[in-house]
């Protein structure tokens, strides 16, 4: 299928940080292609399957992780750019990356590494994405970070939009290798960030019903899935409710994809390139308002039911205490680091404390509770609850 006039082009990009001469060594793809790959063969892409979705070291093996999600992700993501007729390596390098920045813990850790760097910078996810591909993942020999493209380190960037005030880790990063934050970044990565949204409102319910803090009353309560459940249980009056549930997550991602590409493919009419994308007031893909209502009650439910529930909170809570305690250890008596995070610790502020903020960040789930056993000498309570 033909790109679209709007859709970016890897042949017309804007380049890479560091100068590159390997043209005809990595084989016949293009510098999406090259991003995408390099992405998923990163370290920490890698980890990722052991760092918190919803659930926080949840015991059972069916329970998303930050890897399962980033794969879902791309896979609603590379079927919309793929009908819109955009750039899907481009798409799918962006939905892969997305999440590369989360701590252990999710929110919950990256709420304790926020309040550890209050007085230092303080921490962002989103922008420790950018810092994790651009100047911690170091395989190469002649450049630090993975050396993305342009077009890939933007739509990371504002994965939630333009940005006007980035915080010091994307400001130091923009300095080097500007990424005009405050324009509109590409439909590429527009789409990108939608299907993120379309993933996780749903592939959410589906793990909330799995462990039993959602149940089909609670689903009721939403016109949006009560109408949608009822369609499908005419549709298949013998299945089996579990089944019948799963069916409606599928329709409903199915719906939201459906909304996002005609209300989308009737804003880019008339659009002939990505220039004009970048330039436009305001994002061009998008739900229909309708649908844009309907999402946001979803999540104003999922937040009541599932994120904050009073289990979920406790859980959270511990892995916060988990993080700071990691932080003031590490902080308070440095030869506890492993021996290259040791010997690479800078001595002032805050180049010191952002040395331990990226230290922690890197770890799993499992890894920060095993180093809270090897330090404290017990492993916390509270984690291990689904």
């Amino acid at each position: 299928m033909p790109l679209a006039p709007y859709a970016a082009d890897p042949a017309a990009g804007q380049g890479r940080e560091f100068a590159e001469n390997r043209a005809g060594t990595r084989g016949p793809r293009s510098e999406f292609q090259r991003d995408r790959d390099r992405i998923v063969h990163s370290i920490a892409f890698r980890r990722l399957r052991s760092k918190t979705q919803v659930f926080i070291a949840p015991d059972g093996d069916h329970y998303r992780t930050r890897l399962t999600h980033s794969l879902e992700v791309s896979q609603v993501g590379r079927v919309v750019a793929r009908a819109l007729g955009l750039d899907e390596d481009l798409t799918e390098a962006i939905c892969l990356g997305h999440d590369i920045g989360h701590p252990p813990f999710g929110h919950a850790g990256e709420a304790a590494l926020e309040a550890a760097m209050a007085e230092r910078g303080g921490f962002d996810h989103n922008a420790h994405t950018l810092r994790v591909l651009m100047r911690l993942e170091s395989p190469y020999c002649d450049h630090p970070g993975l050396n993305l493209s342009w077009d890939v380190l933007e739509g990371l960037a504002k994965h939630n939009g333009t940005l006007t005030a980035p915080n010091w880790a994307l400001h130091q990063l923009d300095e080097a290798f500007p990424l005009d934050l405050g324009a509109w970044p590409s439909l590429e990565a527009q789409v990108a960030a939608l299907a993120d949204d379309v993933a996780y409102d749903n592939h959410d319910i589906d793990d909330g019903l799995r462990a039993g803090f959602l149940t089909l009353d609670d689903l009721m309560e939403l016109p949006m899935l009560a109408d949608r459940y009822r369609e499908v249980e005419r549709r298949f009056p013998a299945a089996k409710t579990e089944q019948r549930l799963r069916e409606l997550v599928r329709s409903q991602i199915g719906a939201m994809v459906n909304d996002l590409l005609e209300t989308t493919r009737a804003r880019v009419a008339g659009l002939r390139s990505v220039a004009e994308v970048r330039a436009h007031p305001g994002p061009l893909a998008a739900f229909s308002p309708e649908m844009g209502a309907a999402e946001r009650g979803l999540k104003k439910f999922m937040y009541a039911k599932l994120y904050y529930h009073p289990e979920q909170l406790a859980a959270a809570e511990y892995a916060r205490d988990v993080v700071s305690r990691l932080f003031a250890a590490y902080d308070q008596d440095p030869a506890t680091l492993p021996d290259g995070w040791h010997a690479a610790l800078p001595t002032s502020e805050p180049e010191r404390s952002r040395h331990l903020a990226d230290f922690i960040a890197g770890m799993t789930d499992r890894y920060a509770i095993d180093q809270c056993v090897r330090i404290f000498g017990r492993a916390p309570e509270g984690l291990r609850h689904v």
